[in-house]
């Protein structure tokens, strides 16, 4: 499984950007995909996913706490993407957002994979 992300860049406070990821390979057995994100001095944290299988589905959507109101993710389940929506983006929003998936075979966990990271840059 390979996993391509799209769409970082520098932007302004209060600006938007959209991330975009995009499975290939074996995607048969990508069970779910998310958003991760590694700010300078801080480890990797989970910023935006789907709860109880239920990838794809906007209802099933989570974000973190500090992005709650600005971030929104969304994904296909069919076509093996994910994307997500940063409204009025703060320079704490700085770092490196990274794709992730985990994969399942017959109900057994099978592994999890990432994207090589795209950088997102928050001028004050």
């Amino acid at each position: 499984v390979q996993l391509v992300e799209s769409g970082g860049g520098l932007v302004q406070t209060g600006g938007s950007l959209r991330l975009s990821c995009a499975a290939s390979g074996s995607i048969f057995g990508i069970y779910s995909m998310d958003w991760y994100r590694q700010i300078p001095g801080m480890e990797r944290e989970l910023v935006a996913g789907f709860t109880g299988g239920g990838f794809g589905m906007d209802n099933y959507a989570t974000v973190a706490e500090s992005v709650k109101g600005r971030f929104t993710i969304s994904g296909n389940n069919a076509e093996k993407t994910v994307s997500l929506q940063m409204n009025d983006l703060k320079p704490e929003d700085t770092g490196v957002y990274y794709c992730h998936a985990d994969t399942y075979y017959a109900g057994d966990y099978q592994g999890e994979y990432w994207g090589q990271g795209t950088r997102v840059t928050v001028s004050s």
